[in-house]
């Protein structure tokens, strides 16, 4: 199994624009493109390969035909042939709706889904761009729901300013939205539910109100303050610096000025690479393809040995 690319799945969203073009070169044709999923096995929106002898197959046809071979044995004594990391770049031009996502537990009972615990890495922010991350103060629920109701949510939220290099995990129930102006990369469980709390009261291009979820959101939210959002990571190049250990999935992040080789043998695991910054060359014992800022590649949980070969790039790496 060589390094796989994957043809991006691109997304158009209300609140979208265009720095997945400018700032990542993504074939974008729309002015509200909004998301490019890199890495997905969501029904209807499963990735196909871009690179190579496989180029054409879809990531659910290789984990069919041997799971095991691409995602590692304890991956798929987890997750059977469900791949379990949805990847995603994130242009937001506008601000996305305030939301939050429920844990396995509510996933299962009321969506038979995974839930969402996600990460955030940004890449890119305009200057005084910031995130909504939490409440700035610990809130019962009637006070919640009066906020709601009053139209004062915004006054119980925590504001982060971000630049870039800045990195957040948002564990499920936390409420949190991506401020106007941020281009990041997301990392997170294979899930496409989200609980929609408040969306600033915009109307679509239908001159419809989006969706909210308000009853369901209740049971779902953290109403604690809490600061563990902010990750703090190590930054010596040319060395694997952990960033987030969670249940499902560690990232790390990697700082290349010279050629780094891994030896992967024990991992057990598939290996994705996001590039945030510069380009490099990725191989394995079985090929290499090259990756630049904005590119994905997943490596197979056969790889014995990972060579990373570069003089300037920034890469997240992300396994389970």
């Amino acid at each position: 199994m060589y390094p796989l690319k994957f043809q991006p799945i691109l997304k158009e969203r209300l609140w979208g624009g265009t720095k997945l073009k400018e700032v990542l070169g993504k074939p974008i044709v729309s002015d509200i493109t909004g998301e490019s999923w890199e890495l997905s096995a969501v029904p209807g929106d499963v990735s196909i390969v871009a690179n190579g002898a496989l180029s054409g197959t879809s990531l659910q046809e290789l984990i069919d035909e041997d799971a095991e071979k691409l995602l590692g044995k304890s991956v798929v004594a987890r997750f059977g042939k469900d791949f379990p990391i949805l990847i995603k770049f994130i242009d937001a031009k506008q601000d996305l709706s305030i939301q939050l996502h429920p844990n396995d537990a509510l996933a299962k009972e009321r969506h038979n889904s995974f839930g969402k615990t996600e990460m955030w890495y940004i890449m890119d922010a305009d200057e005084g761009a910031n995130l909504i991350v939490g409440f700035n103060k610990d809130v019962e629920k009637a006070e919640y729901a009066e906020s709601l109701e009053a139209d004062t949510l915004l006054e119980l939220l925590n504001y982060e300013q971000v630049k870039e290099g800045d990195t957040f995990f948002i564990n499920t129930g936390k409420i949190h939205a991506i401020g106007a102006g941020v281009l990041l990369a997301e990392i997170q469980q294979t899930s496409d539910v989200t609980y929609r709390v408040f969306d600033f009261n915009r109307r679509d291009k239908n001159g419809d109100l989006r969706e909210l979820h308000t009853e369901q959101a209740l049971d779902a939210i953290d109403y604690k303050k809490k600061d563990d959002f902010k990750v703090a990571y190590g930054n010596q190049a040319d060395q694997v610096n952990n960033m987030v250990t969670c249940p499902y999935f560690t990232t790390n992040y990697i700082d290349l000025t010279a050629d780094l080789q891994q030896n992967i043998a024990g991992r057990d695991s598939f290996t994705i690479y996001m590039c945030v910054g510069g380009s490099a060359i990725i191989e394995n014992e079985h090929g290499s393809a090259a990756i630049r800022k904005g590119e994905t590649v997943l490596i197979g949980a056969d790889t014995q040995e990972i060579r990373l070969k570069s003089k300037g790039a920034k890469l997240l790496e992300v396994t389970i």
